[in-house]
């Protein structure tokens, strides 16, 4: 009786071998996405982006020369924490809108279809633009999903922050109100 594997045994364990690495890859990549930092425009520069289509084709400005504070989140359909951040940010645009705060939220999905069955479940009450081929995100720098970019009355970048967690909420809702505080209206 032979002990060696069969043909079929050895495609098996090659499939096998195969989907682990596929998954040790995946979560490699899942953790940079996660732990990386935002290299975003440097504090105090500006954003090196000035708009970004919305849902009907026109631009939306991240930066409009109006709000006396601009929050800009990058987000993916795929991406976990931005299914928690989205209730967050409609909370923020509800509680500071009146005081100056406007948020764009800049989907990077490269199929507009994931984002609409994101939005489905998550609903926006934010400014919604989308970046299917990630050119904005790019130019930024984001290297984590979800992404922020805090600009100031003048445009320009006041703090940036990579990730998005539920103790974190705290600490940004804080920041922003100081922010919005200091401010004065363009």
């Amino acid at each position: 009786m032979s002990t060696r594997p069969t043909p079929s045994h050895d495609a098996a364990r090659r499939g096998a071998s195969s989907r682990a690495l596929t998954a040790i890859a995946s979560l490699g990549a899942a953790l940079f996405m996660t732990l990386s930092p935002v290299h975003a425009a440097d504090v105090g520069q500006a954003l090196p982006v000035a708009s970004v289509p919305g849902a009907d084709g026109a631009p939306v400005p991240l930066y409009d020369g109006k709000a006396k504070l601009t929050y800009v989140d990058f987000w993916a359909s795929w991406c976990g924490p931005c299914r928690e951040s989205f209730p967050w940010m409609n909370e923020m645009q509800a509680k500071y809108g009146a005081q100056g705060l406007r948020i764009v939220a800049v989907n990077l999905d490269a199929r507009r279809d994931d984002a609409q069955a994101f939005l489905k479940e998550v609903p926006a009450k934010v400014a919604l633009a989308f970046d299917p081929k990630g050119g904005s995100a790019q130019r930024v720098g984001v290297r984590a999903m979800p992404s922020s970019v805090v600009l100031g009355p003048d445009g320009r970048v006041l703090m940036e922050h990579a990730g998005f967690r539920a103790e974190d909420k705290a600490e940004l809702e804080a920041r922003i109100a100081a922010a919005l505080k200091a401010a004065k209206a363009p």
